[in-house]
This record gives structure tokens, sequence and C-alpha cells, in this order.
């Protein structure tokens, strides 16, 4: 039950307010949108982890993390090794192992985010980004020191809870803390650090594949940013509307002025008035949400609400950015075998007077 920001007319409460970006503000989003961050580089990382290409050319080499295939996937490992041209490149990678270790982080956070979403209503967003936070730290800790699938699977786990957890209440925090006119840029920087966190994560494998310990590194440098969360999360404050939500009316007023920046209490107290009036409405409804969001007027939201993420999915980026590596690796090779087949048939010509090229 999140609320902030829809009054009894359907309107935009907020909108006569005079909220403005400051410092505070960007300082909060910084921090709560670096689980974003985590998130990407955990889809970054396993893709890179799992590629391996013997190729007597070295142009692909450098990418290659074998000891961490030797130690956990030596049967992929010798499917690759045997060379494209006994082995479909599709089916090197045919483990249901490796499976479990790719998706075993988003199954967690599958079931996660189905506690999450009460959760961050009766803790406090802040409080579930450092239950986040956490699960995240131990999740990374538990992976760079992984010495059997087990714990690789187990910290992948973690690792997928505190995706769960983060990705209910990130969003929500960012889209209650930005003034309205802005509120939609903020809430996009979760996506942003996302993807900056996939950039990260093939960099460091690039870097640390030439290390027989690089992998170790490559899995426990997500700790750097899941502890940026997670102190981070304990020095920011919670939103205004979480803390009204849950009664904390004086601390919400704390937070309000502290995020705006505004000098005028007359400001802040209609604000905060504002608040407790939209929470007020909300804790009057007694119909269940779920129940809520399939009534005709709420249709439209509901159909986009699903329609977005299922397209997405099926554009296929999500497998891209999971399996870039074997992606690129195949590309590569086809590419190459057709390039080489044109500069055959063209060395023949070359001396075959009857080619017409």
């Amino acid at each position: 039950m999140e609320i902030g920001g829809m009054a009894d007319d359907g309107q935009d409460s907020d909108n006569h307010f005079n909220g403005k970006i400051t410092s505070a503000v960007v300082i909060t989003s910084i921090v709560a949108a670096s689980g974003g961050l985590i998130f990407g580089f955990d889809i970054g990382i396993s893709g890179n982890l799992s590629y391996f290409q013997d190729d007597k050319s070295h142009i692909l080499k450098r990418w290659t993390m074998k000891p961490f295939l030797e130690k956990f996937f030596p049967s992929i490992l010798k499917k690759a090794a045997s060379g494209g041209a006994e082995t479909n490149v599709y089916c090197v990678y045919d483990s249901e192992v490796l499976t479990a270790f790719t998706s075993s982080l988003y199954i967690a956070g599958l079931v996660a985010s189905l506690a999450a979403g009460r959760l961050t209503t009766a803790i406090g967003r802040r409080n579930i980004m450092l239950v986040g936070g956490c699960t995240f730290f131990a999740g990374a800790l538990i992976n760079g020191a992984s010495q059997n699938i087990f714990m690789l699977i187990l910290g992948r786990i973690l690792l997928g809870f505190g995706v769960g957890f983060t990705n209910q209440a990130t969003p929500v925090y960012l889209s209650e803390m930005a003034p309205s006119k802005w509120r939609g840029a903020f809430s996009t920087g979760f996506q942003f650090f996302i993807g900056l966190g996939v950039l990260i994560a093939n960099c460091i494998n690039y870097g640390t594949s030439k290390l027989s310990w690089g992998w170790h590194l490559s899995l426990g440098l997500a700790i750097v940013p899941a502890v940026t969360m997670t102190i981070g999360a304990l020095v920011i404050s919670d939103t205004p509307s979480s803390l009204v939500e849950r009664g904390k009316i004086e601390q919400a007023k704390q937070s309000l002025a502290k995020v705006r920046g505004a000098n005028n209490n007359t400001e802040i107290d209609a604000e905060l008035a504002d608040l407790i009036k939209c929470c007020e409405v909300a804790s009057a409804s007694k119909e269940e949400p779920f129940v809520t969001i399939f009534k005709k007027e709420h249709r439209p939201h509901l159909v986009m609400s699903i329609a977005i993420p299922f397209f997405q999915q099926m554009s296929g980026i999500n497998i891209i950015a999971f399996y870039a590596p074997v992606l690129f690796r195949s590309w590569v090779l086809y590419i190459a075998l057709r390039v080489a087949t044109c500069l055959n048939m063209r060395g023949e010509c070359k001396y075959n007077d009857n080619c017409i090229v």
C-alpha cells in the first residue's frame, strides 16, 4: 500500500508543492539505486565466468575463465575444448548444473519478491533495502570463497533474495523521495545502474581472466556495492510516505524537510498533511489490493503492467545479457567461416580463367 501523491479527486496532489532537487534527494537516490548496480553486476558476471574458447589465434582466449570451469563445470570445459567442428556451440553449454548456477538467482528473486511487497509496507522501504544489502553481502562473500558447487549456488540464492527485496523497495523509494515533476527521471536511475553493473562486470572479468584465481575476485567484488548499499541504507532516512504509513508523523516531517530542503514550515506542513490524508484514504479502503487492481477503472494499468515486462522478456534482451560471450562466440565463428569461404573462393577464381567474380 504505497501512498503519497493521489488525492481524492484523482489528481496529482503534490504538483502544487515547490519540490526541488536537493543534495539530500540526490545522495539518497544514488544509495538506493546502487541496488541496481549489484543486480546488473550479477547478470553480467555469470555469462563471462562460464565462457571458454580454446582458440589458437588467441583472439578470444583472454575472455576465458578456464580455472572456474575446471573447478565447477569440467564437463563443459571438455566439450568446449574439443572444438566447434566436433561439438555444436549451443550443445557445449547444455548442463543442468550450469543452468542451476545461472537461474538460481532469479528463482530466489521471484520467491523473495512475493513477500517483499508486504514487508516493504510493514517495515519500510529503507529497512528492506538494508535487508537486501545484507543478503547481497552474504551471497557475494560465499560466492567469492566457494569451494564446491553447493556453495556457489547457495551464494547465488542469497544474491537472488537480495534482488527480490531491492527490486521491490528501490523503485518505490526513488519515486517517493523525488519531487513529483522529477519522479520519472529518478525512477529510471535504478535501470541505469543495472546497465552500469553489467558493464562493470564485463570489464572486471576481462581484467581478471588471465589470473588463476581471477574468478574469486570477479564473484567477490560484488561485496563492494553491497557494503556501499548497506552502509548507505543505515545513513539515509526512510521516505516520508512510508513513515506516515507506519504512524511516525514527526519522523516523516523531519525526513520531508531534509529531502525537500524547504525552510518554510508552512510548505512542509501542507505536504505532510497531504500525505496523512492520502494515508487515511488508503487505510479506509478495506478492499484487498489484488482485488482492487482487477476493477474496470484500473484495467489499463493492469494490462500495461503485464504487457511491458512480457514484451521486454520476449525481445530476448535478458538472454543477451546472460549469455553475451557465448552468443558473440557463435557470431564470430559464423562470420569468420563466411569470410574464410569467400576468400577461398576468391583464391580459386584467381587461378581459374572461367571463373566470373
